[in-house]
């Protein structure tokens, strides 16, 4: 994982991100046969906004993450969960054995890893036909105050952009040659922040941090600005799950 992106400082404000889809999620644990039974490695899982969710199946869960901050605040949310056990490592070198999950999922990670590598750790550690799943929540920008906030951003950073995060990931897995045919699969969720909330999650967004040095203050207080104007107690984000998913060849 790249170590030079420190999520410490950006860690409570990730606790305001929003869930990934309920139903897309658990349309890829019916389609990897996840259940009681099985075990899934959660890679870079943060504040646990994915295990939370995966762990709805009942299965044993090993999230992998290297940030302090990001793991403590991971550990508190899922403390009551006997399903759930926290691993300080990175993506691309897991410490776990190999052969040993049904599936490996990167909720809003694979994007800050060297990629090839995070596959072939994939494939280190996954049995046999084993399952990858990378996803991430993606705000709809044709949403007239997701576009009001893109321009606000756009007047600071002419030239900004969203990276890998926002790319189509079927290159990079067929690529590696370890997968069979990728799937992918949508879910939408709206989610509903006071202003505060907002602005705080605005903080949480790594992306444009490290694309605004010596701006960031000063575009979160032209977005807090904006969304101030609007008059309202709270408002609706639009985002849309996107994950792809694939299983191991033989």
């Amino acid at each position: 994982m790249n170590t030079q992106w420190d999520y410490s400082q950006l860690a409570e404000a990730y606790l305001k991100r929003p869930n990934y889809s309920d139903t897309a999620i658990q349309s890829i644990l019916s389609i990897m046969g996840i259940d009681e039974s099985s075990t899934i490695c959660d890679v870079g899982a943060g504040t646990a906004h994915l295990t939370l969710a995966l762990a709805t199946s009942g299965c044993q869960i090993v999230s992998v993450e290297p940030n302090d901050n990001m793991r403590k605040h991971g550990q508190k949310r899922t403390e009551l969960l006997r399903n759930v056990e926290w691993v300080k490592a990175t993506g691309e070198a897991t410490e776990q054995s190999g052969n040993t999950f049904d599936a490996v999922t990167f909720g809003s990670s694979f994007n800050v890893l060297d990629r090839p590598k995070a596959l072939k750790e994939v494939r280190r550690i996954a049995k046999p036909y084993g399952w990858f799943a990378a996803m991430w929540n993606h705000r709809d920008l044709q949403n007239p105050i997701q576009a009001d906030i893109e321009k606000i951003i756009m007047s600071h950073i002419p030239e900004y952009n969203y990276g890998v995060r926002r790319e189509d990931q079927t290159s990079i897995i067929n690529e590696s040659g370890y997968f069979k045919d990728v799937v992918k699969l949508e879910g939408s969720v709206i989610h509903k922040q006071s202003i505060e909330e907002v602005v705080q999650a605005w903080r949480s967004h790594a992306t444009l941090h490290r694309q605004s040095p010596g701006k960031f203050e000063q575009i979160i207080q032209d977005i807090e600005n904006y969304l101030n104007s609007l008059d309202a107690v709270e408002i609706q984000i639009p985002y849309t799950t996107r994950i792809w998913l694939a299983q191991l060849r033989d």
